[in-house]
This record gives C-alpha cells, sequence and structure tokens, in this order.
C-alpha cells in the first residue's frame, strides 16, 4: 500500500495552458502527457471552454467540488455532471466543451492509453472493502474527506484529496464523504 497526501501531488499546466492540473499519480513514473499509459489527476476549472485533446486516450471525469457543468463532447448534446452524478466516460481524442453550472468546480480525471490500460471509476460511500479483482490490477482510493482505513497489516487516516493504492484488502470508513475507487487493467 502506498499513500498520497494531497499536499505532495504534482502541480502543472493544462495542456492546452488554460488552467492547472493536479497529478495524483502516472504510469509509467515520471512520464508526461504525451506518454503516460494511465494517469489520474484533479482540475479546478474556471471558465467556460474546451478540454484538452490526448490521442488514444480514454477518460472519466467525476466532480469533486462545485456546482457541476455540462460537457458537449464530439458535438453531441451536453450532458450535466454534478457531484451527485456517475463518474462521465468519454473518448479524449474528441471535441469537449465544458459550461460551468454555476461557479469554479473541481474534478477528477482518470485516463488510460487504449491498447495499453482501461480503467473504472466508482462512487462510493459509508463502511465499504476494497482489494483487487486481478494481479495484475492497479487500484486507488481517493477520499474527499476525512475517512479511515484499515487492512491486515496498517491503520491509517485519510483527508481530503489524499489517495492510496492498495495490494491487499482494505476497509474504509467513509460514513460523511464520497470516495472514488480507481481501477487500472493492463490490456493484452
Amino acid at each position: 500500500m502506498k499513500l498520497y497526501r494531497a499536499h505532495e501531488h504534482k502541480r502543472m499546466p493544462w495542456k492546452n495552458g488554460g488552467g492547472e492540473t493536479v497529478e495524483i499519480a502516472v504510469f509509467p513514473p515520471g512520464s508526461g502527457v504525451e506518454d503516460f499509459d494511465w494517469r489520474i489527476s484533479m482540475a479546478a476549472v474556471a471558465s467556460d471552454g474546451p478540454f484538452s485533446i490526448f490521442p488514444d486516450i480514454d477518460r472519466t471525469l467525476s466532480i469533486l467540488e462545485g456546482n457541476g457543468m455540462s460537457l458537449a463532447i464530439d458535438g453531441q448534446e451536453a450532458v450535466p455532471l454534478t457531484r451527485s452524478s456517475p463518474p462521465l466516460a468519454f473518448a479524449a481524442d474528441v471535441p469537449v466543451a465544458a459550461t460551468l453550472a454555476n461557479g469554479t468546480i473541481t474534478d477528477l480525471n482518470v485516463m488510460t492509453r487504449r491498447g495499453r490500460y482501461r480503467h473504472s471509476v466508482e462512487s462510493v460511500s459509508g463502511r465499504f472493502s476494497v482489494s483487487k479483482q486481478t494481479e495484475t490490477e492497479t487500484v486507488f482510493v481517493l477520499a474527499t474527506g476525512n475517512v479511515s482505513a484499515l487492512s491486515d497489516r496498517h491503520s491509517f487516516a485519510l483527508t481530503a484529496l489524499d489517495a492510496m493504492s492498495i495490494d491487499t484488502t482494505v476497509t474504509v470508513e467513509a460514513d460523511h464523504t464520497v470516495c472514488y475507487i480507481i481501477r487500472l487493467t493492463p490490456q493484452e
């Protein structure tokens, strides 16, 4: 198990220069926006506008803070996305235009390179257990508030926007906050 504390996350400009990304984890370690296999990040979105284009990338977006936004994906009718919406999966190599509902939002962005990895993102709260489903899977839990976690070896606390990668079954107590379970699986 590895902890990724919010104050340690890496900050960098968006690919299109329109804002700042907070990178939680990337694989391979140290890879950039052009050569990652998978990437977990957050971003504050303060104005309407286009998303960066990432060729051969699939992405899932979730709203962590704020009143939400609508996404017009590849010219289709806009899809509203709020904190209570399920995570939204879409291709990152098509035009996407964001329209904020009312003020700045913070989103969770999970991206995987097609043909190398696939991913899933699930929002959960309350008491839950999470474990790897296969030996090759990488699993992260991101907390949006204070939670406690217990494995067979450790007991620890996560605060808002801390994350952990797990290698054994972990039981999480998230009574008054939402957590995101992120699964990253290599494709053969």
